[in-house]
């Protein structure tokens, strides 16, 4: 069974690009069933979209690497070469290694941090909905939870990790002289929303406003924080009153245009305005930043807040290390057992690998003896035995070791493989 992984994220790619590739929750489904439609053996399959990255997971019985590039090339509108720039193509350990490392926090933006966790488990439950998830990615991802696990309960890979949203309120604090002065609207209703306004509220602002598409769910935040609730619709006619926007939703197209914005500063007097876009695409139009008043951070301006205290945490990413080392060993052996043709082709790299080290170990020898001006024939006599000597000391060591039974069953393997033709076979 061959396991591969393609992806894009926030350190292999610009923001605009990965937006191309981000996928909504409810549309893995149909996304997953057309990637699989797409290809001649409709492989295991897991989609993984976040702000930070997008990831697809594959599994089948062949390898189909080009397939897997051309179709996300061509769902995000851009060349397979254009897409392979600025991606990553891993393949069985690899693959597996790099699945681990997400779930642990490794590999985000923020060390550690734990929502990452919680979105791959709602991709593989929508795999799962979708009929995609089988055995083997089945295997790989409860192997990465419960790796994620131990590096969570035996490290301290999280602690004092700092969120976006805690970083926002951070960067805030640096404009505003006190933040219980201002006015917070956040656009969106989401977890990501719901944890700034949970950031945000802790600093006891002047007031907050929530806006989101379904007004349903943007009453029940907002009374969990005492806020007023908004139309979408209403947002260029509001949005002047409010000193910082944070934005994070599902949309395809940006909410809040260059023109909006140009018109709440004219009536702020240009009063500056603090603005977070944590959406992937965009929700804030890119052109927005270049307004004098504005001060507008993308999940990417936020990198170099949140690693903040990264480096005290170096030991404790060698013990996760560690532990993914064992999980993805632990793994790749289950992946082994399972079809043999993996553990047939497993042991036969291993000993060509072996025999490579015993040639170059006996060549070298004899180039040194050669050098000291020994004879060539007592050079190639020592080497020849030097080779054969240690092609049969396992054999041997065999069929002196263990009871008359396992010598017996030794012998038989040994003259099967060392005899053969020979009419002992």
């Amino acid at each position: 069974m061959a396991v591969w992984a393609l992806g894009i994220n926030h350190q292999t790619a610009p923001l605009d690009l990965r937006g191309r590739f981000a996928f909504a929750l409810d549309q893995l489904p149909s996304t997953l069933a057309r990637f699989r439609a797409s290809l001649a053996r409709q492989p295991e399959a897991t989609l993984l979209s976040t702000c930070n990255r997008t990831e697809i997971y594959c599994a089948c019985d062949e390898l189909a690497v080009e397939p897997t590039v051309q179709w996300l090339a061509q769902t995000g509108g851009v060349s397979p070469q254009a897409l392979l720039d600025h991606a990553y193509v891993l393949q069985e350990s690899e693959a597996a290694r790099h699945a681990f490392r997400v779930a642990s926090g490794l590999d985000s933006m923020v060390l550690g941090e734990a929502q990452i966790l919680g979105q791959m488990k709602d991709a593989v439950r929508a795999a799962d909905a979708a009929g995609a998830l089988g055995t083997t990615l089945h295997q790989l991802f409860q192997r990465s939870f419960a790796v994620a696990k131990q590096v969570r309960s035996s490290t301290e890979i999280g602690a004092h990790s700092i969120s976006m949203t805690a970083a926002a309120v951070r960067l805030a604090g640096q404009l505003f002289e006190d933040l219980k002065d201002i006015r917070v609207l956040f656009v969106g209703a989401g977890e990501m929303i719901e944890l700034a306004a949970t950031h945000f509220a802790a600093k006891h602002p002047k007031g907050m406003a929530i806006a989101n598409r379904t007004l349903e769910r943007g009453e029940k935040l907002a009374t969990r924080f005492g806020a007023e609730v908004l139309r979408l619709s209403d947002l260029p006619d509001r949005l002047h009153e409010f000193d910082a926007v944070i934005s994070c939703t599902a949309s395809t197209l940006p909410l809040i245009g260059l023109g909006a914005v140009e018109r709440a500063l004219k009536k702020r007097r240009h009063r500056p305005m603090f603005m977070v876009d944590l959406a992937v695409p965009r929700d804030i139009e890119a052109e927005v930043k270049e307004l004098d008043d504005v001060y507008l951070y993308t999940v990417d301006d936020l990198a170099a807040v949140v690693q903040t205290g990264k480096d005290s945490r170096q030991a404790a990413v060698a013990q996760a290390e560690a532990i993914i080392d064992a999980g993805v060993q632990s793994f790749m052996h289950w992946l082994q057992q399972r079809d043999p043709r993996v553990g047939v082709v497993g042991l036969i790299r291993e000993l060509n690998a072996q025999t490579d080290a015993w040639r170059a170990a006996e060549l070298a020898r004899a180039r040194k003896l050669l050098a000291k001006g020994e004879d060539v024939e007592v050079v190639l006599e020592a080497l020849s035995r030097g080779l054969t000597q240690k092609m049969l000391h396992g054999a041997l060591a065999e069929l002196h070791a263990g009871d008359e039974r396992t010598r017996q069953a030794a012998a038989e393997t040994v003259s099967r493989l060392f005899l053969r033709g020979t009419g002992r076979s």
